[in-house]
């Protein structure tokens, strides 16, 4: 069994990698991450499903570790993913007040699950047979935290999923609240988005960076990137990529620059026509 699950645990991994890798937006790589979830989750319940398991520490083995091991990531990537699209824009108090709202729904969680919270992260066993054993049954448990599927659950190996996977998404909360403060909105009524793609805007950003218009000259290129992120709403996480792309182009570098100069010499020209 360990074979099997670590290495399909490990390819899901290479996937997120992977597509982390991806230029793209943050909600595409979440919607990708939520489907190898799925699919490892499928896997996972069709070879244990056909699987005898050779003694009761194994089977307690499975629920507790591995398993969750899985469905954390699923839980988690989820909840980031309807994180961004409910993600309200305004100003620093109403993103403050979202994620905070998003914190206490975690804290309620916690503190309905007090003992079973106690219970995992103290590393008590006593009641492993009974929590993390498809022929174990604890009635207290609460109903929308128990998976009625007598083969690939038990009664608490749900609620330990959503245990690992809201201490990640509590992280990530924490993350953005810190810095809720650098993010610009920009006014909801008439926008300024950046239509072009992000190769140009990058080498803009490179351009004006060490051109010295900006603070004087100094600026570090991650600031300036992070300022122009923030101002037009846009993924720059992989910049650097962008710019070595942009240095080995074979011929003209900056075209993105020059495409500007000859659209300024153009309206230039108009005036006199």
């Amino acid at each position: 069994m360990k074979v099997f699950t670590n290495r399909l645990y490990e390819a899901l991994e290479r996937q997120i990698h992977q597509v982390n890798c991806q230029a793209i937006t943050e909600c595409e790589k979440l919607k990708y991450h939520i489907i190898s979830c799925k699919k490892a989750l499928c896997i996972l319940k069709r070879f244990i499903t056909d699987y005898y398991f050779h003694s009761i520490d194994e089977e307690v083995e499975f629920f507790k570790k591995v398993k969750p091991q899985f469905y954390s990531q699923f839980i988690y990537h989820m909840c980031v993913y309807k994180f961004f699209i409910k993600k309200p824009i305004g100003c620093e108090k109403v993103l403050e007040q979202y994620i905070s709202l998003e914190l206490d729904k975690l804290k309620n969680f916690y503190d309905q699950n007090q003992n079973f919270c106690f219970y995992y992260r103290t590393g008590d066993t006593h009641l492993d047979q009974l929590y993390f054993t498809r022929c174990g049954c604890d009635i207290y448990a609460e109903l929308d935290d128990y998976q009625v599927d007598d083969l690939f659950s038990t009664s608490h190996d749900y609620r330990l999923s959503k245990l690992i996977a809201y201490e990640q998404f509590q992280q990530f909360l924490i993350h953005q609240k810190n810095n809720v403060h650098k993010v610009i909105i920009t006014d909801n009524k008439s926008p300024i988005v950046w239509t072009g793609n992000q190769s140009e805007l990058i080498e803009l950003i490179y351009a004006l960076a060490e051109s010295g218009v900006l603070n004087n000259g100094n600026i570090e290129i991650k600031a300036a990137v992070e300022f122009f992120q923030n101002t037009f709403q846009i993924d720059l996480k992989y910049y650097y990529n962008k710019f070595r792309d942009i240095t080995n182009r074979k011929k003209e570098r900056a075209v993105f620059l020059d495409k500007l100069k000859l659209s300024l010499d153009r309206r230039i020209e108009s005036r006199f026509e």
